[in-house]
């Protein structure tokens, strides 16, 4: 087996039209409806669907949980740009800028909370 790339990820969200605005809204994600009515958001070649806590879609992870994910993203904006744009959403800044090593090595991140509590991480690399 050789894996290309992720496809898709989950989110257990509390309240999935919250979920929804928030990555539609703070970071230019587009929201999708798909498979009778399930929920998610669409960016590049991948997806995150969206399962409400308690009311999961099988087969599903073994706890899921709201607020238990990191996730980072790669973005070509300077991350100067994202910073002005969470302050202008109203988005803490947990952390950063801050140097990290990616899976393609040195990249910048900063990093914030989604409305369930996850851990969102945006990041430059290198150039």
């Amino acid at each position: 087996m050789q894996i290309d790339r992720i496809d898709h990820i989950v989110i257990t969200a509390f309240d999935l039209e919250r979920t929804v605005d928030f990555y539609a809204r703070v970071m230019g994600m587009e929201p999708i409806t798909f498979a009778g009515g399930r929920r998610g958001l669409a960016f590049g070649r991948q997806k995150i669907n969206l399962h409400q806590a308690g009311r999961e879609f099988e087969p599903k992870a073994l706890k899921p949980t709201p607020g238990s994910l990191d996730l980072c993203f790669i973005t070509e904006t300077p991350l100067e740009e994202v910073i002005a744009q969470l302050k202008a959403q109203g988005v803490a800044i947990a952390e950063g800028p801050v140097p990290k090593t990616g899976a393609l090595g040195p990249m910048t991140s900063v990093y914030f909370r989604d409305p369930d509590g996850n851990l969102i991480e945006v990041s430059n690399y290198s150039r």
